[in-house]
């Protein structure tokens, strides 16, 4: 980053307090018209940190070939699921983009070739948390999307460029889910929380374990650690949000878990807040 990207950013979001950064384990879409313990955890996240100048998401729901940003001023609503009431389909989260952050972002990110993009919007995996947090859809939203060509270090490292971000109120999120196999879902548990496949509670256990104690190489090198996190993680999707979450925590910063629950057998809404 050189002397003009930082001028670029302190022209458009002042300096403030450090901002926290987020991972938010968050499960079936329906949470996003339900109302349950995880999304009062949601909310009750976003009354213990400051209000941010805008937000960065890194969804689960966004894999591509590449890195891209979305640049638009108002990003649509993706319903991006099938099967679900029409109410869910009916939620619009109108909050609006920032090209400014966007840019900025990319710029972070260099020599990572970013494309700005114009077609994206918000997926599920953003508005159906940040909806719970930020209900007047007032904040600026922009997504950064997941190249899933890169192995696991490379997203860890690669979320590290981004911490001048918090310095200027922006709140970094990661959203997906720890345990995601939704093959082997317990369906006569489907609502039951605290249910969990034996591997689901040993992934749960292990991955809680290295989070508090700060050990997060393990966790990067989740396809090494046994067949409880290969059942736990039977595709990374869901999982490396997690790791940009991760790859932005200072030694001296402080890490909290949140919603620290499975559900349906092989699903774990647990969440992390650093800072």
């Amino acid at each position: 980053m050189n002397l003009n990207d930082l001028q670029n950013i302190s022209n458009h979001f002042q300096n403030t307090q450090r901002m926290p950064v987020l991972f938010l384990g968050h499960g079936s879409p329906m949470n996003a018209i339900e109302e349950n313990q995880f999304v009062q955890g949601f909310r009750k996240a976003a009354t213990e940190i400051p209000k941010p100048n805008a937000i960065l998401c890194i969804s689960a729901h966004w894999y591509t070939q590449g890195t891209f940003v979305t640049a638009m001023d108002m990003p649509r609503t993706i319903h991006d699921f099938g099967g679900f009431p029409k109410a869910l389909f009916d939620v619009q989260y109108p909050a609006p983009g920032s090209p400014e952050l966007a840019r900025e972002t990319a710029e972070l990110l260099v020599p990572v070739p970013v494309e700005e993009d114009h077609n994206w919007g918000l997926d599920h995996g953003a508005w159906s948390v940040i909806k719970h947090m930020y209900p007047d859809a007032d904040i600026p939203v922009i997504q950064l999307s997941i190249d899933y060509t890169k192995p696991p270090q490379y997203h860890y490292e690669l979320a590290a460029k981004l911490n001048k971000l918090r310095e200027k109120g922006i709140l970094i999120i990661g959203s997906g889910n720890i345990v995601h196999n939704l093959r082997l879902i317990d369906w006569r548990n489907i609502n039951t929380v605290g249910a969990g496949w034996d591997w689901a509670i040993e992934a749960r256990e292990k991955t809680n374990n290295w989070l508090v104690d700060g050990n997060f190489q393990p966790i990067i090198d989740y396809q090494k650690q046994g067949t409880f996190l290969q059942y736990a993680v039977p595709t990374p999707d869901h999982y490396l949000p997690l790791l940009y979450t991760l790859g932005l925590k200072d030694k001296s910063e402080s890490l909290s878990l949140f919603n620290d629950e499975l559900i349906a057998g092989s699903l774990s809404m647990t969440s992390v807040r650093i800072g």
